[in-house]
Parts: C-alpha cells; structure tokens; sequence
C-alpha cells in the first residue's frame, strides 16, 4: 500500500476500523456516559460495582485514564500518519488496541478480589502499546519534534501506574500523586497540541471570514509559556499545598490568559467550531488561577471544585471540541457545527460550570452535582447520536 487512502480502501471489515478516530472517539463517548449514570447509580446506593475501588476513585481514575486514554488514543492513531508520513493502523490491528482499552475498563470495574498487580497490567496494557506504536512510527518517520508527544504520554502512564499503586495501598487515589500526575499531563498536551491548534484553525477561519487582525504566531512568548505551565505542574504535583505552588499556577494562569488573548478568539463569536477550542483552552488558564488561589487562601475556594475546571473543563470541553472537528473533518462532511453541535458544546460548558458550582458551594452541592452529571450525560449522548452516523458509515469508494 502507498498511501493511507489505499489501506483504508483495502479495508473490507466495519468501516468503523479504518481509522483510529473512529473507534477510539465513539467508545469515548459511550464510555463518558455510560460511567457517569453508573458512578451516580454506585453514589445513590442503586447500583454495587464490584470494583476494588471506591466510587470516587473509581469516577476520577475511569475519566481520567478510561476516557482521555481513547481520546488520545484516536488522536495520536489519526495524527501520527500525518506527523510521519507513515500508514495508519487499520482494521484487525486497529481492533486489538480498542481491545486492550476495552479490556483495561472491564478489569478495573470488576476489580474487587482480584490480585491489584494483574489489573494494574491490564489496564496499563492499551497505554503501552500504543506508546509502543507512536515511538516506532516516530523513529521510522524521523519526526524527532514529536518526541515531546511520546514523553507527555509517558506521564500519563507513569500516572496511571502510580494511581494503581497508591489504590492498592490504602491510599485515596482520587486526591493523590498519580491523579494529579495524569491530570498534569493532559494538561501539558493542551498547552503543547491545544496551542498550536488552536490558533491556527482561529487564524483560518479569521482569514476567510475578511479579518485582518490575526492571531500572533508561535514564538518565544509561546515557548516561555509552556516552561511556566510545565515548572508550575511539576511543583503542584509534588507539593499541592506549598504557597510557592500556589504562587506558580498563579503566574501559570496570567501567562495562558495572555496568550489565549494573542490568539484574537474574542473575534469568532459566529463560529462555534472555533470559539469552542478558544473557550476549552480558556479553562486552562481559569483553573490555574483558582487551584493557585485555593492553596494561598485555603477555605476561599475548594481544591476540588478548582481541580475540575481542569478535568471537566479543560480536559472535558477540548476533548469534545476535537472529536468533534475531527470527525467532520476526516468523515468528509462540511466544517460546520449545526444545532446539534451546539447543544453538545452548551451541555458539556453547562456541567464544568456545574460541578464547579458543587464545590464551590457545599450546601447546594447535591442539586449541582446532580445537573452536572445530567448536563453531561446529555452532551455526550449527544455526540453518540448526531456523530456515531458518521463513524460508523464508510466513506464513498471515489
């Protein structure tokens, strides 16, 4: 095969397998919706999942390295080709890596009495071979920039393994170091991807639409905010209550609103398509500032409810943002958000704002809690509904 349209052409199975976006996004789906209606059934007594971990740990560790895994993992299969000039993994192959994924979320939720080690491989597995796959499709490709792309991915597993850890010791994984390891490197691929993306399809469409202000390319100010962003992760992960990391993410939060303001978003209003990455990236500098104001005056705000502004919101509203572009894009439909679209964008906007609003304020916690988890399970069904079509369906022969 020559090309990637060749392979994905040859391709006689489920069109579903001929690109890693296409499974790896809808079980992501599947899976945001599907984890919450069981986390809120384990929370309400409804429901016994028999998992060695507790409800909360089992909520934050399924969304972080369940959900944003099949995220990466259809980003970096759809991507990778483009980065190396190499062909994609398609079909059978493209199966076993849901598989490993697929088989990590069943080993996690039945958990309870098995040996912690055997789990822990297991759900580890997927992570690595896809890992496995990036670093020989880099050193083939020669595409050594990417390599950053590789070590990012390797925190997120060195997080996974050590929330495997600290479970299986007694501690309470859902506030410890390898959740927080995690969250830092989905926060780093939004600083590092999100912020080349982002300004590049704002300056397109900026283009197109007749303006002449654009935003300002990638440059040194860039690069200064990906060290500050890095230097303050590092220092919130091994020390979450110092006021020097509370001083850190401080800063971190002023140089991301700056550089969010350089990319002009303010001008694309009409396109939600854009002005949902731009708001999706805008989490990231508000939850530096909030988990930076929360460490130097404890009680004014809950760690929690500022954490979330980077899991729901950052990582929550980008992911959706991406899959959502991607699919249009790679499926040959127009790059255009419809009423559909939009919904999906205001469900998922409406339960990071919500469950913001849970920890932030303690005596409604249960109402907004409870509209977070709706607002979200309809976001995501959302997207199951109006782009699983499209993922499923092949595309035309010509």
């Amino acid at each position: 095969m020559s090309s990637t349209a060749e392979r994905m052409r040859a391709w006689r199975g489920p069109a579903i397998l001929t690109f890693g976006f296409r499974p790896f996004f809808l079980a992501a789906a599947v899976w945001a919706t599907l984890s919450m209606v069981l986390w809120v059934s384990m929370l309400t007594g409804v429901l016994t999942l028999p998992t060695a971990f507790d409800p909360v740990t089992w909520h934050a560790h399924e969304f972080l390295f369940g959900y944003l895994s099949a995220v990466v993992g259809g980003f970096l299969l759809t991507a990778v080709p483009n980065w190396s000039g190499r062909l994609p993994v398609v079909g059978w192959p493209l199966a076993v890596l849901v598989g490993f994924w697929l088989a990590g979320r069943i080993a996690v939720a039945f958990s309870a009495g098995w040996p912690p080690l055997g789990i822990a491989i297991i759900d580890l597995s997927g992570l690595v071979v896809l890992w496995g796959y990036l670093a020989r499709e880099i050193v083939l490709g020669r595409n050594w920039k990417n390599l950053v792309v590789l070590a990012i991915l390797s925190v997120l597993i060195l997080g996974n393994g050590i929330f495997h850890w600290e479970a299986a010791h007694g501690i309470y994984a859902a506030s410890g170091v390898g959740l927080r390891i995690g969250l830092a490197s989905g926060i780093m691929l939004i600083t590092l991807i999100g912020g080349r993306v982002v300004p590049s399809f704002t300056r397109n469409w900026l283009v197109k639409t007749g303006h002449s202000a654009l935003p300002v390319p990638f440059g040194p100010f860039d690069k200064a905010a990906l060290l500050i962003t890095l230097v303050a992760l590092i220092f919130w992960v091994a020390a979450p209550a110092s006021p020097s990391t509370g001083l850190l993410l401080v800063l971190c939060g002023i140089v991301q609103t700056l550089r969010l303001l350089r990319w002009r978003g303010w001008q694309t209003w009409r396109e939600p398509l854009v002005w949902i990455l731009l708001l999706a990236y805008g989490f990231m500098p508000l939850g530096a500032f909030a988990l930076g104001l929360s460490i130097l005056f404890p009680g004014s705000l809950g760690g929690i409810a500022a954490q979330h502004l980077w899991m729901a919101g950052a990582v929550g509203t980008m992911t959706v943002a991406v899959m959502t572009r991607a699919t249009l894009g790679h499926t040959k439909q127009a790059l255009k958000a419809g009423a559909g679209t939009v919904a999906i964008y205001l469900a998922i906007v409406g339960a990071v704002l919500s469950r913001f609003l849970a920890g932030a304020l303690p005596g409604q916690a249960t109402l907004f809690t409870d509209l977070a988890g709706v607002l979200w399970c309809l976001g995501f069904l959302g997207f199951v509904v109006f782009y699983g079509p499209a993922l499923l369906r092949p595309l035309p022969r010509d």
